[in-house]
Parts: C-alpha cells; sequence; structure tokens
C-alpha cells in the first residue's frame, strides 16, 4: 500500500480556515486558563518567561514536524515517520503513547469544566458534568470531519475573540483606574521581585508549563484530511511562535498587572485565573463571561483530543500496529471504532472524579506532561532520521526545519530537563516518573505479541518504483 493510498480513505474535508484554527485551538486550552495558576504561585512573574522558553521550544519540534508533513501529508503523522524512518518499534511506540496521551488530556479536560461549572453552580458534582460533556462530544465525533471542523472552527474563535477581548479590556482598567490600587506594572516586581522564588521556582514552572503546549501538534493528525496541506500546514506551523506571544505571555502580562500573582488561587481557591481576576476585582459579568469561554475551551480540547485519537488508531491499523477493526469508516469517512474506543476509556475519568476529585487533574497533568515528553523527543528523533534519508536520497526539502540538527539536540536535552523537574516537583509528580518505564515495558510485551503485519512498512512511491525496476 502507497502512502497516498492509504489517506484516500479518509476524506479531506478540511478547509483552510478549518486547519489554521485547528491549529490555533490546540495552543489554547486548560493549560492556559487553568494549569497556569499553578504555574503562577511557583514562579510569580517569571511564568511568562516560562511560557516563552517553552513556546520556542515546542515552535522548533513544530518545525521539525513540519518539514516531514509538507513532504508527506498523512494521517497519524507522528507514528507513520517513526516507522518508516526509525523502525517498527519506534512507529509503534509513538502511535500508541500519543494515543494515550490524549486519553489522559481528555480526562484531564472533563475534569475542569466540571470545575468550571461549579463557578455558578457549587452543587454540581464534577463528574455529572463530565458525563454529559463526554456524550455531546462522542456524538459530534462520529458523525462527518466536517462537522468535527466546524466546531472546532467556532471553539477557537470563541477563545481567540476572547482573550483578545479579556487583553483589550484589561488594558483599558488598568489604564483608568478600574482595576483596583493593588494593580499596575509594579505588580511583576512589589511582591518578592520577577523571580520571588529564585531559580528553582522557575524552573519548576516549566514542568507545568509543557502540560499547556500538549495539543500543538495536533496539526499533524489533521494532515490525511487536509485539502491542501503544502500549503495549510506551513502556514499553520509558522504562526504558533506569535500566538505564542500574544495569547500566553500577552494575556499573563495583563492578568499579573491586574492582580498580585500571589493572590491569584491563595485559600485554595481552584478556577481559571483569568476568572478569578475579575471576580475578585468586583466585575462578575466579565468574570461569568469568561468561565463561559474556558468551558469552551476545555470543550474545544476534548472535540481535538478525541478526534486525534481516533485518526491515530486508524494509522495504526494501517500498519498492522493494532487490530484490523480501527480501520473501520463509517460513511462520513471517520474511523468509528477507534472513536468509540478511545471515547469508552475516556469517560472512565467520570468514575475517577466520582472517587477521587480533589487529586484526579494534577495526577493527570504529571501523567500528561510525562506522554508529550515520549511523543515530541520521537518527533525531533524521527525528523533526524528523515533528513538524513532526504540527503542521502538528494531530494530537495520544501519546508526546512530551523537551525537542524542543533534545534533537535537542544530540544531532546531541554526535555529530559523537565523529566529531572518532574522528579523534584513532589510526588504527585513522580507518580508519572514511576509508571512512565511501566508503560514503556508495556508498549514493548505490546509489539513483540502482536501479529507480524503481512506488510512490514508502508512503501513511499519512490520506493515503489525501484521495486519495478528492480524485477
Amino acid at each position: 500500500m502507497s502512502e497516498n493510498s492509504q489517506d484516500e480513505s479518509l476524506q479531506r474535508g478540511l478547509k483552510n480556515r478549518h486547519i489554521q484554527l485547528i491549529a490555533l485551538g490546540g495552543a489554547i486550552g486548560t493549560g492556559l486558563f487553568y494549569g497556569s495558576t499553578k504555574a503562577i504561585q511557583i514562579a510569580g512573574p517569571a511564568v511568562m518567561l516560562s511560557y516563552l522558553i517553552g513556546g520556542i521550544i515546542i515552535f522548533w519540534i513544530m518545525r521539525h514536524m513540519g518539514e516531514m508533513l509538507v513532504d508527506e501529508p498523512v494521517s497519524g503523522s507522528f507514528s507513520h515517520f517513526a516507522y518508516k524512518y526509525w523502525g517498527d518499534f519506534p512507529g509503534f511506540l509513538s502511535g500508541w503513547n500519543y494515543w494515550i496521551a490524549y486519553v489522559l488530556v481528555n480526562m484531564a479536560e472533563l475534569t475542569v469544566v466540571g470545575k468550571y461549572v461549579q463557578f455558578w453552580w457549587p452543587d454540581i458534582p464534577v463528574w455529572v458534568t463530565a458525563l454529559v460533556c463526554w456524550a455531546f462530544l462522542t456524538g459530534i465525533n462520529l458523525i462527518h470531519v466536517k462537522l468535527y471542523g466546524e466546531f472546532e472552527f467556532w471553539f477557537a474563535i470563541i477563545k481567540v475573540v476572547a482573550i483578545i477581548g479579556m487583553i483589550v479590556f484589561g488594558t483599558m482598567i488598568l489604564l483608568n483606574g478600574q482595576a483596583g490600587a493593588s494593580s499596575g506594572v509594579g505588580n511583576l516586581w512589589n511582591y518578592g521581585g520577577f523571580f520571588p522564588n529564585g531559580l528553582e521556582g522557575f524552573l519548576c514552572s516549566l514542568a507545568i508549563v509543557m502540560f499547556a503546549y500538549g495539543g500543538t501538534e495536533l496539526i499533524g493528525v489533521t494532515a490525511g484530511e487536509a485539502d491542501n496541506p503544502k500549503k495549510t500546514i506551513p502556514m499553520a506551523i509558522n504562526q504558533v511562535m506569535w500566538r505564542i506571544l500574544i495569547f500566553y505571555v500577552g494575556a499573563l502580562l495583563i492578568i499579573l498587572m491586574i492582580y498580585p500573582w500571589n493572590q491569584l488561587g491563595a485559600g485554595g481557591a481552584e478556577g481559571s485565573p483569568f476568572v478569578q481576576i475579575f471576580s475578585k476585582i468586583g466585575i462578575s459579568s466579565a468574570a461569568a463571561l469568561l468561565n463561559v469561554v474556558v468551558i469552551t475551551a476545555a470543550l474545544s480540547a476534548y472535540n481535538s483530543g478525541l478526534y486525534s485519537n481516533g485518526r491515530m488508531l486508524y494509522n495504526l491499523a494501517q500498519q498492522g500496529n493494532a487490530p484490523s477493526m480501527f480501520k473501520k469508516l463509517n460513511k462520513g469517512g471517520v474511523p468509528v471504532v477507534g472513536v468509540l474506543f478511545s471515547s469508552f476509556l475516556m469517560g472512565l475519568v467520570v468514575f475517577l472524579n466520582y472517587l477521587i476529585e480533589s487529586q484526579v487533574f494534577t495526577y493527570l497533568m504529571a501523567l500528561v506532561v510525562s506522554a508529550d515528553i515520549i511523543s515530541w523527543v520521537m518527533i525531533s528523533v524521527s525528523h533526524m532520521k528523515f533528513r538524513q534519508a532526504k540527503i542521502a536520497e538528494g531530494a530537495k526539502i520544501e519546508f526546512p526545519a530551523v537551525w537542524y540538527p542543533v534545534t533537535n539536540y537542544i530540544c531532546i536535552g531541554f526535555l529530559a530537563m523537565i523529566f529531572a523537574v518532574m522528579w523534584y516537583l513532589g510526588e504527585d509528580w513522580r507518580i508519572s516518573m514511576y509508571l512512565t518505564p511501566i508503560w514503556l515495558v508495556i508498549l514493548w510485551i505490546g509489539y513483540k505479541c502482536k501479529p507480524q503485519a503481512k506488510q512490514a512498512r508502508i512503501l513511499n512511491d519512490n520506493e515503489m518504483n525501484e521495486i519495478m525496476l528492480k524485477e
């Protein structure tokens, strides 16, 4: 089977506007709207530098991935490139690890939706909200990729407009004094300095910050259903950097100037810092509106994760690395079995929130960061293998990555440091360090036990031509 025939089964129903907003939506989610509270508590105003550095690393990784995608725009890109250019087990590991990462991400998203709803109705248990949202979004993902694209388009529009509106509105109340006496640019250094918890706090915040960037690589999964991937993918990836500057650094700058960093989340208060600041300064209407937005952001991230997982299982089945039932498509071109299987596992978080609601989000965040680190390392290493193969072929690179291979090694070293930071953060984070090797062993056993695929590797057109010439 050629790589082209692999993707013809999926319908290229995602237009340029869908791809651009899906990429944008992947970069704006729970990590910013909810997880940033924990990062602010650890790093103080230096959290802005954490998001900037983490964003640069992610941008470089996206460029590594983008170079491969423009050359071969296929579905399930992480697994495909690791499988083709690195080896059978790396492809198996990459695909299944990314799949479990998004299962965990979506469990976290369902959890925080419930916490956001409690802003209005504190008596509604988190698990009830999670159950309703789980059922609704599963139904959306079973219909047609165009419907997913439309939902994600409007979800992302809401997030973008809201953050820009928050920045503009926040700037206005800062200038006219409505934010109160405790506001001002002095908040960036008046409460212990820009690095109130020193270099230690700054480094520890990086682990939480990297959770926020999980999902930016989603654009790689959309390649198999984009109608003009060679144009839309470079555009979307190149815009990652300014999005980070505006939506992460810019938004946090306004938040930290409106309200002292050491009072956000004080007393165990939960919820989004975006909502907390307006609630604390008495602008309840703005707080309520932003709560709608952060709920939308969480639903958007869940929607994208379920979409991604169905396609990843489809790609793994194409390789022979997952049961063939995951190749089944419905009339809308949706890998229905993969979506349903992923959704079933994601739905287990309903029971987790029923049993241990207070600890669920922290545990899931730690596990997600570990799984994301593995995926990002796989992307950078696969890219180096890919580039070596292209150099050997004398092929032209249409969308070359930034400073290859220097950025590859910098990214891998940075991600290794994040693992060390996670160990230092304490027992809640160390659980992921204990489980990661177990997970890798499980994947190795699964790889060894799987039936050998009739087709050991997906051949590209050049390989097919070489075989025909030899015959």
